[in-house]
């Protein structure tokens, strides 16, 4: 799981907006590198269309660099990387409401069934992962499916917004296995379930 986080907790603003991320060129660099690494992307609904909206024309215009999602205006050749990885990629868009997903790859998913996620981690193929999505890493959690939690911790307070975690009864316990520090501000934690051990990084933003 990648999810931005402003200081005090919140993965979106409450209208979803993510507007209060501080972008990052050495994030970026970290995410072009290593999203080669996931071959498919759990979403929610909310997150799927977000992402819709904007990935597949990213690829549009200039040959060698893309917009930055979070930095209106500019260009940068990392995030076509990432847009051409995503639009390659396999998607499930978890949701009882949507009947089409018409993005490359996309394919609708009516139930989470934590039986078929837990088969999927067994199959060969790369890394999956989830952005934004806050009930679907919710659900994830309870079940004890997401390896890893990757949060690039922004040095914002919105004072209010919408938690990353709700309706989760478990605890669970976390290893920290790398703190790294941007010079945005930015603070890269990656976590995962005790005693799970190092896991390959796939940072995407």
């Amino acid at each position: 799981m990648f999810n931005w986080l402003t200081a005090d907790g919140y993965f979106a603003g409450l209208d979803g907006n993510l507007d209060w991320v501080v972008p990052d060129e050495e994030q970026a660099r970290a995410a072009a590198e290593s999203i080669g690494g996931v071959d498919t992307v759990l979403f929610g609904r909310k997150t799927y269309e977000l992402f819709a909206k904007f990935w597949p024309h990213a690829l549009d215009e200039d040959a060698s660099t893309t917009p930055d999602p979070h930095h209106p205006g500019r260009r940068s050749r990392e995030h076509r990387v990432i847009a051409v990885a995503l639009n390659e990629m396999t998607k499930l868009v978890f949701s009882r409401t949507l009947t089409e997903a018409t993005w490359r790859n996309s394919r609708v998913v009516h139930e989470l069934d934590p039986r078929e996620i837990a088969a999927m981690k067994t199959q060969p193929g790369k890394d999956m992962i989830v952005f934004g999505s806050g009930s679907i890493v919710s659900q994830l959690t309870q079940h004890g499916l997401i390896d890893e939690y990757q949060l690039a911790v922004c040095p914002v307070f919105l004072g209010s917004g919408r938690p990353l975690l709700g309706g989760v009864s478990r605890t669970s316990r976390l290893d920290l296995v790398e703190a790294r520090k941007y010079g945005s501000g930015d603070v890269l934690l990656r976590y995962t379930r005790a005693g799970e051990g190092d896991a390959t990084p796939a940072r995407a933003g």
